[in-house]
């Protein structure tokens, strides 16, 4: 693998307000935690770190606050070498914020207020054009506006750089948008959110990927957790088995899989091997709290993948 593939991220960022809790409130419950934590989230951003903890050059395009958590979040990327020129400062909302509970099992339940993230702008995504110049994968996700994602995709095809979409939090998506995406990520729930289709057994989640690629996404990568990721292109069908680890905290787990994949990807791996990289990267970020603290550093994964192989079936 090269040493510094570039990547153009477009997404979120947020401040993640963090309470563990000995189990996840029910509707009208009110639980009380024990640790608190405050760190830099949302999607995108946690992509980009995971993405340039595993040995990317990052460039990030979003729009934070004129407050002091904008300031926080800026300070937490460009500490991991992420190029935040382009992030833009609005003087008209506050920054993102994330309110996540956490049980001790690392199953989670979070609730965002977008703030400024509600407002990147189709301009914005074409005055970021210079930051495809030299990148190999233009990387997105849905906590952004939709016609956001959209104007994004289209440059990234102007620019003949392939496009990966997270659809989180998922909802239906237009054709023009699929069909201009090269790899879609959805989990399990966003899966059947976007086809309809509950992805409960192998051919249920052959009849998902169908869908999806009916609709013009040329490959599909279906996370299903500690089972590991499910990979449909025109041509083949496979299960990559995920890394057991014991979880500690699922919080960001799949981003941290969206921000190595890519990486592996700008490197050149086939997709099956890209896929192995994510899920060994996303496996080591169960095991550790937080977000960005939780992202691996690339010689990590390194050392996980050469520990153990999983079976592809």
């Amino acid at each position: 693998m090269n040493t510094h593939p570039a990547i153009v991220v477009y997404g979120s960022i947020n401040i993640d307000m963090i309470v563990e809790a000995a189990h996840l409130p029910r509707p009208g419950e009110t639980v009380l935690g024990n640790d608190f934590r405050m760190s830099c989230g949302g999607k995108g951003a946690n992509q980009a770190v995971a993405a340039a903890k595993a040995g990317a050059d990052v460039a990030f395009i979003g729009r934070i606050g004129q407050d002091g958590f904008g300031g926080r979040a800026l300070e937490s990327l460009s500490k991991v070498g992420i190029d935040t020129s382009r992030i833009g400062i609005d003087p008209t909302s506050h920054t993102g914020v994330a309110l996540i509970s956490v049980a001790p099992s690392g199953e989670n339940q979070i609730t965002v207020s977008s703030g400024a993230n509600a407002f990147l702008s189709k301009t914005d995504i074409r005055r970021s054009a210079p930051a495809l110049a030299q990148a190999r994968i233009a990387l997105a996700q849905l906590e952004i506006p939709l016609s956001a994602v959209c104007e994004a995709a289209m440059l990234a095809a102007e620019n003949g750089i392939p496009f990966i979409l997270n659809p989180a939090p998922a909802f239906a998506l237009p054709r023009d948008l699929l069909e201009l995406t090269s790899f879609i990520t959805p989990n399990e729930s966003e899966c059947e959110i976007l086809t309809g289709i509950r992805p409960d057994s192998k051919s249920a989640l052959g009849k998902a990927a169908e869908q999806l690629m009916a609709q013009g996404v040329k490959g599909v990568l279906i996370t299903l957790g500690k089972r590991g990721t499910y990979f449909a292109t025109a041509e083949r069908h496979l299960l990559i088995e995920a890394f057991p680890v014991q979880a500690r905290d699922t919080t960001g787990a799949g981003d941290t899989f969206n921000g190595a994949f890519a990486v592996a990807l700008a490197d050149g791996l086939a997709p099956e091997e890209a896929i192995r990289f994510a899920n060994a990267a996303a496996a080591l970020s169960v095991t550790r709290t937080g977000t960005h603290d939780a992202a691996p550093l690339r010689s990590e994964i390194q050392s996980h993948l050469a520990k153990a192989s999983p079976q592809t079936a």
